[in-house]
């Protein structure tokens, strides 16, 4: 799969004082349409008519301004916090949570202060300290889509290799990982990838890459020292999908065998169930007219979110069930694994 390239580059005019906004203009010169702006919070003129166009075109803009909100939301159950250093993802995933996140315009924003975000880091590590301090990367975004770009990741697992009571997450549905390798991580930080069946990968995660492709450079990963993990979502409990997770979980187990990880390598399993709110499901029926996505309200029940919202999640004795069983099949696969959470 191609490197993902975007039609347009927007700069925020006081993001070109900083190195990485130039040295990103310089990659993306004759490659991509440039263009300038006032702030990366007001985009206007993109193309298109309709939501799927308007989306569409979102999805095609790289916008690099300035981060200037400093204070990082909560990220439970997968850290302490979400440190943002990107928004917005090229793929195309028709279940994702950013339908709604990111608005009617999902451009893919990098932000290029990164010492007023890694100094905000280090302010949440004194407070908790001595205890460690957890920092997720990929809560609004998929930070490897765009790393060939950006180069951020780099920057932000070097910078919290150094620190004691920092530790860092991200994760990703594409294999670009080599300019990571050779990176002193010092085991703090944790890249996991995110898995799912042939079926799922197929039919709802547009523009990402193949299920192998994820596993090898996980494989990458782990043989470069570093901590890995998975992330299995959504997980949709329709048909027969214990007999297509179960699978699944063989076949990672054995493309990790064949590419040398041993299956007590440090790595972990976040188990999350598929999940809708209402406004999701209106937003991702426009854009995607002839999805098949689940998303029936007479087969979930309503539950309320950690930030006050609802959403239609499955019923309680499929979930006890689901959760049961991939505890028990992970523990036969993965038997050095650990399983942070299923939800």
């Amino acid at each position: 799969m191609q490197l993902w390239m975007p039609h347009r580059v927007l700069f925020e005019e006081t993001a070109l004082e900083y190195p990485l906004a130039r040295a990103i203009r310089e990659r993306l010169k004759g490659k991509a349409e440039i263009g300038y702006i006032k702030s990366h919070n007001r985009i206007s003129g993109l193309p298109g008519k309709t939501a799927r166009q308007k989306y569409a075109e979102a999805k095609r803009t790289l916008v690099v301004g300035l981060r200037r909100t400093l204070k990082f939301e909560t990220s439970k159950p997968s850290a302490d916090y979400a440190i943002p250093l990107l928004t917005g993802c090229p793929g195309h995933c028709e279940y994702c949570y950013l339908q709604t996140t990111l608005g009617p315009r999902p451009a893919v924003r990098v932000y290029v202060n990164l010492d007023d975000i890694f100094n905000q880091a280090r302010a949440y590590m004194r407070e908790k300290a001595p205890a460690l301090t957890t920092f997720e990367g990929a809560c609004t975004s998929d930070p490897l889509a765009v790393e060939h770009i950006s180069g951020v990741m780099r920057e932000a697992v070097s910078f919290f290799g150094g620190e004691e009571l920092g530790r860092f997450r991200f994760v990703s549905k594409y294999g670009y990982v080599e300019s990571l390798l050779d990176v002193p991580h010092n085991g703090h930080t944790r890249i996991r990838f995110s898995i799912n069946t042939d079926q799922v990968l197929k039919r709802w995660e547009l523009g990402t890459h193949q299920l192998a492709a994820r596993v090898r450079a996980a494989a990458q990963l782990a043989g470069a020292g570093y901590p890995i993990g998975f992330i299995l979502g959504p997980i949709f409990l329709e048909g027969d999908w214990q007999e297509a997770y179960q699978h699944l979980l063989a076949q990672i187990r054995t493309e990790l065998a064949d590419h040398g990880v041993d299956r007590e390598h440090d790595m972990t399993f976040e188990l999350i169930t598929h999940r809708f709110t209402p406004k999701a499901k209106a937003l991702i029926q426009e854009r995607f007219p002839e999805t098949e996505l689940p998303m029936d309200p007479e087969d979930r029940r309503w539950k309320y979110g950690q930030f006050g919202y609802g959403k239609y999640v499955y019923p309680k004795d499929p979930m006890e069930q689901a959760e049961d069983f991939f505890r028990s099949a992970l523990a036969e696969h993965f038997p050095g694994a650990e399983v942070p959470y299923f939800v």
